[in-house]
């Protein structure tokens, strides 16, 4: 009889769902601070809770090499470092594009209502609601381009995290762009 169970406890808690939640991000999504901080929130999961990963990922390899059902020429730590690392590129890149989307949907929008302010032909009533509309965009557009220094730090974090624990991991040279996070996470 074949346990059904994922070994070592939860997988999700040693990687992404077997099946994620996919999130459409639509302007709405942007010009809703909530809801954009809740999505952040939960690609920042993660990133909170690196060394319990590391933790669960080693044990996972470890078991699979026990069963033999992994001959690699890594080790237990190698192979958890860069299944690991691979996880933290992939969220920073889906994060960084959903701060850059919202960024662009939340500067057009208040380029949209400077327009009106800048017309000729606005009415009062217009100028009016339209400077209302676009304080409230300033708003947002500040508390998104925070983010921007928020996702810095807990990359940042997260980095430093990872390298007291993979002291020794270091990205294939194939993969570009996690040996650039790679550099530019060194070069601090």
């Amino acid at each position: 009889m074949v346990s059904t169970k994922p070994p070592l406890g939860s997988l999700a808690i040693q990687a992404p769902s077997l099946t994620p939640q996919i999130v459409h991000v639509s302007p709405e999504t942007c010009l809703d601070l909530s809801i954009f901080k809740a999505v952040l929130r939960s690609y920042r999961a993660l990133d909170d809770t690196i060394n319990m990963r590391l933790n669960r990922t080693t044990a996972f390899v470890n078991d699979q090499e026990r069963q033999k059902a992994t001959r690699g020429k890594q080790s237990a730590e190698e192979q958890a470092c860069a299944r690991l690392w691979q996880e933290l590129v992939s969220n920073w890149t889906r994060r960084r594009e959903l701060i850059e989307y919202c960024v662009g949907v939340v500067d057009q929008h208040s380029k949209a209502k400077q327009e009106i302010l800048d017309s000729q032909t606005s009415s009062p009533r217009e100028i009016r609601k339209a400077r209302a509309e676009k304080y409230s965009q300033e708003v947002k557009r500040d508390q998104i381009h925070k983010e921007l220094a928020v996702e810095a730090i807990v990359k940042q974090r997260s980095v430093d995290a990872f390298r007291s624990r993979c002291m020794y991991f270091v990205p294939p040279l194939t993969d570009v762009e996690a040996r650039k996070m790679w550099d530019a996470a060194s070069a601090r």
